[in-house]
This record gives C-alpha cells, sequence and structure tokens, in this order.
C-alpha cells in the first residue's frame, strides 16, 4: 500500500520548484502524493499542471514591517490552520513535506496538532521568518548549505543541499539555438535571468551596457513579466523574453555564462547545470539580506563571482562577465567537486525514514 504524502509550499515560484523536483523520486518511492498551497497563488497553476491533487487554504502573509493587513491576515493564517487541518484529516498523510513560504505555516501547524510528522527544507543560508515559526513543529530540517546548521535547533538540521528539477539537466542547446534565431558568429551566449518576477536594477544596468555586452557576447535577457523594453526588440544580439518555461533547460544549455540573483533555488540550479556565473544578490534594502550570504558562500567555494548591487555600473557589470568567462573552466571545475549535489535522493530518503517512524 502506497504511503501518503503531502507537500506544502508557496508564495513564489522558488517555494514551489524544490517541491516539485522531489515528485519523480516520490513517485518512484511509490508514495501517493498530494499539494496544499493558497487559494489562486503562483504554486497552484505549477502543481494542477504536474497532475497532482491540490488543495487551496486562505493565506495571510507574515510581515515584519507596519501594514493595515497586518490587522486581517491573522484570521486569515487561522482559517488556513482549520482548512489545512481538515484537508489532512482527509487524507491522513504519513509525513508532511514543506519547503516554506506564508502558506507553509498553517499546514506545518495543523500537521503538528494531529501528531503528523514534519519534515522542512531551509534554502537560504540564515532561516526566513516562515521557517522559523515552523521549527518546533518539525521533526528534521533540511539544509541547503551546511552553515545553516548552527541556526537549526537540537539535532533536527541534516545538510541535503537544494533539490533541483531533473528536467533542467535535459536541456538541448542545439535546440535553444534555433528557438533564439541569434547571429551566426562564434561569441558566446550570455543569459540573464531575474526569476519568474524579474530583477529591474539587473534589467537596467544589463541594458545600459548592451553596446559593449553585444560586442563581446549574443545576450539573451529574460527580463520578467512587463519589464520588456520595445526599443531594443531589433538590436543585433540581443533577445529579451518576459519569462521562459519549457524552453529554459535548452536555454541553460545553450548559455555560456549566466548573469543571475543569488536566490537560492537560482543559484543552485546554476551550481547543478555546472554553468559559470556572476551573481547580483538583491541588496539589504530589498531583502533581509539572505540572497548576499548565499552568494558569498558560492564565491567563497569558487563557484561564482558576485557583483554586489551597490557596485554595479556598466564598467563593473562587464569587466565582471569578461572575468567569468575567461575563468569558466575554474568555476566549472570547482562546481564538479561540490558536495551539494544530489539533494534530491538526500532529501527524499530523510522523508522515507521519518514516515518509516510513524508506521
Amino acid at each position: 500500500m502506497a504511503k501518503k504524502i503531502v507537500l506544502t509550499g508557496g508564495g513564489t515560484a522558488g517555494h514551489c520548484y524544490p517541491n516539485l523536483a522531489l515528485v519523480p523520486t516520490l513517485k518512484e518511492m511509490d508514495y501517493d502524493i498530494t499539494y496544499i498551497g493558497s487559494y489562486e497563488g503562483i504554486e497552484k497553476g505549477l502543481v494542477e499542471a504536474e497532475g497532482l491533487r491540490y488543495y487551496g487554504i486562505s493565506t495571510g502573509k507574515l510581515r515584519r514591517y507596519f501594514d493595515v493587513k497586518n490587522f486581517t491576515d491573522p484570521i486569515r493564517v487561522i482559517k488556513g490552520f482549520a482548512e489545512a487541518r481538515h484537508v489532512l484529516r482527509v487524507i491522513s498523510p504519513d509525513v508532511v513535506f514543506s519547503k516554506g513560504g506564508f502558506v507553509s505555516v498553517p499546514v506545518v501547524k495543523a500537521a503538528a496538532s494531529l501528531k503528523i510528522p514534519v519534515v522542512i527544507h531551509e534554502s537560504d543560508m540564515t532561516p526566513g521568518l516562515a521557517n522559523r515559526l515552523s521549527y518546533s513543529s518539525a521533526k528534521k530540517i533540511c539544509c541547503s548549505f551546511k552553515d545553516t546548521l548552527s541556526h537549526i535547533p537540537g539535532d533536527k538540521g541534516v545538510f541535503t543541499g537544494s533539490p533541483i528539477r531533473a528536467s533542467l539537466l535535459e536541456g538541448d542547446a542545439k535546440r535553444a539555438g534555433s528557438f533564439v534565431n541569434m547571429p551566426e558568429n562564434d561569441l558566446p551566449y550570455l543569459m540573464i535571468i531575474g526569476g519568474s518576477q524579474g530583477a529591474q536594477n539587473v534589467n537596467e544596468a544589463v541594458r545600459a551596457a548592451l553596446p559593449e555586452l553585444t560586442e563581446r557576447y549574443k545576450v539573451i535577457h529574460l527580463c520578467g513579466r512587463g519589464k520588456l523594453d520595445m526599443t531594443l526588440q531589433r538590436m543585433k544580439g540581443y533577445m529579451q523574453y518576459e519569462y521562459i518555461s519549457e524552453e529554459l533547460a535548452d536555454l541553460y544549455a545553450l548559455a555560456d555564462v549566466v548573469i543571475s540573483r543569488a536566490g537560492s533555488n537560482a543559484i543552485f540550479e546554476l551550481l547543478a547545470l555546472k554553468k559559470p556565473s556572476l551573481l547580483i544578490p538583491l541588496s539589504t534594502a530589498g531583502s533581509r539580506g539572505d540572497q548576499i550570504l548565499n552568494a558569498r558562500a558560492f564565491a567563497d567555494n569558487g563557484y561564482c563571482r558576485v557583483l554586489l548591487e551597490e557596485d554595479m555600473n556598466t564598467e563593473s557589470l562587464v569587466s565582471a562577465v569578461d572575468e567569468v568567462y575567461a575563468n569558466r573552466d575554474t568555476y566549472v571545475k570547482a562546481m564538479e567537486a561540490a558536495p551539494e549535489n544530489g539533494a534530491v535522493r538526500a532529501i527524499c530518503d530523510v522523508i522515507d525514514d521519518i514516515s518509516n517512524e510513524k508506521g
């Protein structure tokens, strides 16, 4: 008889894709899989596209700053807890796996109230608020970074790395070459990727540097929804897209160098793909600083180069990209030796151990 697992996590694609990365291996291990997310969050479409059962619950965002919604969102969280508890009672899973995000908190708390074991995954170097609120309810906490273990209570922490979708490793550079329809020359490919929401400051810096970049590279720019610059549509050696899904693996295969933010999912994808990269972490002005810590950890291991947002201009950007490309073999060798590879199997083994304890 198949064991049952509930996956949860949402708010951004980054809280959903790692869950989906586990699905093929969990199916091989004979798990019956259900997903709990928000009513209409980005995770709903991503999960349903995979053919998984999906239940939406009420959610409220956890904020560290003043907002009028801080007075109403606790009510939504309480409602979400009740809804999650009902779903879990009906499904009666052997284990719950949480990837974080504000939708996960009521699910994890509901599972704990029903004595259903919980495994959490922490992507960033330092734990986010949603996961910290859930730690007391977890049996085990998987970590992308070894240094994160020092932030985990007791003996709950397990270093696993970050799960990557296997489909990303199956890209075809030739197929991507025909898709992007770039000039036929020997220039290497530079890809800029800012996540599902794009990265406006990086977009602006890249576009300001295009006259120099396009002399050295064929530039593929994933700039985020609503962030196309129509004045650049006919620029030679430059292609821009709002968002790429099905062809992303092919574009990764084509790219010689990647410019990226330093969200955990993005950088672990680059690591798994062995792609030399320039990371431009989100500054502390727009975040809690987790991307800076992520990027520095990767740079310390020789996986990438880092350019801080406050130091970014045309000269520094072009120079950094050129350095990464010139030393690309050194970066690839460092990534080939990385201990963080193989996270999907490691996490699924933790999940299975915990579910067996219940059984």
